[in-house]
């Protein structure tokens, strides 16, 4: 990650933080567009720390035309929000981030997911499997700036272990880690840094969980 020149920064620049943020019980009942406004700002707070870690200063964050993050002073961004759980990342490089809860889902949503030949890449849990997968790929198109129309394009190539995996899209083959929570799973894109994750509750006040 090299968002910081400043030599005394070295050790810091080959990390990338992204932090989850448990979004408050009363937030997570509003109505729809009160929501999801909150839940952004509740995402933007996520992203301010994950810069405070990267030792970088939030400018200003700006999308294009078809909502996909712009960079700011060489910085790429990525955020996610979920009604219990936001996060956020900065890097250097193209960034994508996603969170889902584990759940059950349909067998229709598998097929359009991947294919068999990526299904029959691990034997373990099916559902665990797919939110794998899921978050994985919602992450490299994130971090790419194309839309789920393109789901179908990024494929499992390999799982490196229980936390890591490799997605081939755009003759580029993508390293994945994954973050495993209180019934949730968290995906960013990797490259070949290191990834310190921090899961915070809230208020901000309380302890911090780093990984």
């Amino acid at each position: 990650m090299e968002t910081i020149r400043n030599p005394k920064s070295e050790i810091r620049k080959l990390v990338i933080y992204p932090v989850i943020l448990a979004v408050p019980e009363d937030d997570q009942h509003l109505k729809a567009r009160e929501r999801v406004e909150n839940l952004s700002l509740h995402a933007r707070k996520a992203l301010d720390i994950s810069a405070e870690k990267s030792g970088v200063v939030v400018t200003s964050l700006l999308k294009d035309e078809h909502g996909a993050p712009l960079p700011f002073d060489g910085n790429y961004w990525s955020v996610t929000h979920k009604p219990a759980y936001v996060g956020g990342v900065i890097a250097s490089k193209r960034i994508g981030i996603d969170i889902e809860k584990i759940r059950s889902c349909s067998q229709a949503l598998f097929k359009k997911t991947a294919s068999d030949s990526e299904w029959s890449l691990s034997n373990e849990d099916a559902f665990t499997l797919f939110f794998r997968y899921w978050t994985a790929k919602e992450s490299v198109l994130k971090a790419s700036s194309a839309g789920i129309r393109d789901l179908s394009k990024c494929r499992v190539a390999h799982i490196m272990d229980a936390n890591h995996l490799l997605i081939d899209y755009q003759d580029k083959t993508w390293i994945i880690e994954h973050f495993f929570f209180n019934g949730h799973i968290a995906s960013v894109v990797k490259y070949d840094v290191d990834v310190k994750w921090t899961l915070l509750s809230c208020p901000l006040t309380t302890p911090t969980i780093c990984l």
